[in-house]
C-alpha cells in the first residue's frame, strides 16, 4: 500500500516565523508513523519516521523542510540542536 503524500503549510507561513536573519526553530518528532510539517501554536512541529542514530532523522528533517520551503535542502542549514528535539535552522527567506 503506498503512503499518503505528505502535506505541508505554506512556505510562506513558514518563512513568516523565521526571524530577520532566516532562523527558524522547530520541534522534532523522530520514529514517528508518519511525516510532516504543521504549524502549532506559531511552532513548526516536524515529524519524520527515521530514528534519531547517526544524524539520519536531522537529515530527513532538513530534506522535508526543503520540501516545505520549496527550495534546495543545501540551502538550509543546522545552527543548534543536532542531537536535540528543539533544533534551530536558517533558511533562505527568499525562493
Amino acid at each position: 500500500m503506498a503512503r499518503p503524500k505528505t502535506d505541508f503549510p505554506s512556505a510562506e507561513a513558514l518563512r513568516s516565523l523565521a526571524d530577520a536573519e532566516g532562523r527558524l526553530a522547530v520541534r522534532v518528532t523522530p520514529g514517528s508513523r508518519s511525516q510532516g510539517v504543521e504549524i502549532q501554536s506559531g511552532r513548526v512541529l516536524i515529524k519524520v519516521r527515521t530514528k534519531p542514530e547517526d544524524g539520519k532523522a536531522t537529515a530527513d528533517v532538513i530534506e522535508l523542510l526543503g520540501q516545505a520551503l520549496a527550495v534546495s535542502p543545501s540551502r538550509i542549514a543546522l545552527l543548534r540542536g543536532a542531537t536535540s528535539r528543539e533544533k534551530l535552522f536558517r533558511i533562505p527567506l527568499e525562493v
